[in-house]
């Protein structure tokens, strides 16, 4: 058996210990300096530690006071190995040198991480982009009633508007107008207007209970549907299908390629049915009414009347209804003046997400389709949301910017947005139709990321 040299044993270990062996021969060159050691913890202060790197208040515990003797005793300790030559033990071991771009050190993580609560996402986007309207059209004669819905923006890029009688065609490309349609009785006028799905025909409901459908390139009257017996003040397609809602309390869902078109007749309301919207899916529709309730339909069970939910959370009515363009089973829902709540629910669990009171009529709700905002429009209220645009961060709903609004604080009764997503377009009490650039583009996904963009992004996460 060899005899142990205890000594030489002894003092290797402490060699390696204090001076590792790979560290005493010529290092690598790196370009990622730092603090890679692993300390002594009976020598720290780890309470005092814990508070330097946590706390962000500069010098919250003083200029430390260190005199030129503890200096010199930390270079030496720090610069030189047990037997005296000179080495650096607070070097960060990275990866080589090479032609990848380098990156910056974790201080200007932390600091532009301290800069974020200032600049939250919504108000550096919305700096971008002008909280005014781009365009103002006069619009006589533009109906000041919570129940009627006028104001479509079809496919093809054409805004169909209802102003007394008459039904216009906006043509936003070339700036003009013309009418495609004008009801002729007396005492009767359009109510509600649709544009079919491949944007060539237009649904016009009217107060008399009549509901027609108008192809748009030849201004004629391709034919008429029966059904109600009193004002059609909401209509939806879905495809081939055309949904209507009236104040005859009735739902209809009329097939427009057949000659008795009248596919399901619901009478579940028990007041007017004051709006109607089909999922992104097609095959839920869900209906507002006056009577405060929420119902969401299977298509291929309404002719039973058996729908599969029923919302009974609203103190008023309730026309502003609209899907979540990115989720197809999450419905949004305002209610009217006497409850002034904006609801998110649920339609396959049949349960309410978030409840938002914002104090006013609900007239109009739509969604951003490229970001996750939805914005809505203000009647009569309690509070300064009244009359007014609203625009909301989701989920959280929580408030960005501030209100927007039409001339004289009048009602927002009407809301629709353009093929892009971009615009919003606005009809309010005070005869005007208002264009909104409110909504941001879409982000660009290039996925052209340099090495510094993905170490920022990190950021958030905790570095350990």
């Amino acid at each position: 058996m060899n005899e142990i040299n205890y000594d030489n044993s002894l003092r290797r270990l402490e060699q390696d210990w204090y001076s590792p062996t790979r560290l005493l021969s010529n290092p690598v060159d790196y370009d990622f300096p730092g603090d890679r050691f692993i300390p002594n913890r009976s020598l720290m202060d780890l309470d005092q530690a814990h508070t330097l790197l946590t706390n962000r208040t500069n010098n919250i515990l003083g200029k430390p006071k260190f005199n030129d003797e503890y200096r010199r005793k930390m270079e030496e300790n720090l610069k030189l190995d047990v037997e005296g030559r000179p080495f650096r033990m607070l070097v960060f071991r990275g990866s080589p040198k090479s032609s990848r771009q380098s990156t910056r050190l974790i201080d200007e993580m932390r600091r532009s991480d301290e800069e974020i609560p200032l600049q939250t996402h919504d108000h550096r986007r919305h700096k971008k982009f002008r909280l005014k309207e781009t365009r103002i059209l006069d619009a006589p004669l533009l109906s000041d009633d919570y129940y009627s819905n006028v104001m479509d923006w079809g496919k093809s890029n054409l805004l169909a508007v209802v102003l007394g009688r008459k039904l216009y065609i906006w043509n936003d490309e070339v700036k003009n107008a013309q009418i495609l349609m004008e009801v002729m009785r007396e005492h009767d006028y359009p109510t509600s207007v649709a544009w079919s799905d491949d944007a060539k025909i237009v649904a016009v409901g009217c107060i008399s209970s009549k509901l027609q459908l108008w192809d748009a390139e030849t201004s004629k009257l391709v034919r008429d549907l029966q059904g109600h017996k009193s004002r059609v003040g909401c209509v939806a397609w879905n495809g081939h299908i055309l949904t209507s809602g009236s104040k005859d309390k009735a739902i209809v869902n009329h097939d427009v390629r057949a000659r008795n078109s009248v596919v399901s007749l619901t009478r579940v309301h028990r007041g007017e049915v004051c709006g109607v919207k089909w999922s992104s899916t097609g095959n839920v529709l869900a209906s507002g009414g006056n009577d405060n309730l929420v119902y969401i339909w299977d298509f291929r069970k309404m002719s039973s009347r058996h729908h599969m939910h029923k919302f009974n959370e609203h103190n008023a009515a309730v026309k502003a209804i609209a899907w979540c363009p990115y989720k197809s089973d999450v419905l949004a829902s305002g209610g009217g003046i006497n409850d002034g709540c904006l609801k998110i629910w649920n339609t396959k669990k049949g349960t309410c997400i978030s409840t938002t009171e914002t104090g006013s009529q609900i007239c109009g709700i739509q969604w951003n389709r490229h970001h996750k905002e939805i914005l809505s429009g203000h009647g009569f209220g309690t509070t300064e949301r009244g009359c007014k645009l609203c625009l909301w961060s989701y989920p959280s709903m929580a408030r960005i910017g501030e209100p927007l609004h039409h001339a004289n604080s009048s009602r927002v009764l009407h809301l629709t947005q353009s093929p892009d997503g971009l615009t919003v377009v606005s009809g309010g009490a005070d005869e005007t139709i208002r264009f909104w650039e409110i909504f941001a583009p879409p982000q660009n996904d290039s996925g052209n990321n340099t090495d510094l963009d993905n170490l920022l992004s990190l950021k958030a996460s905790a570095v350990r």
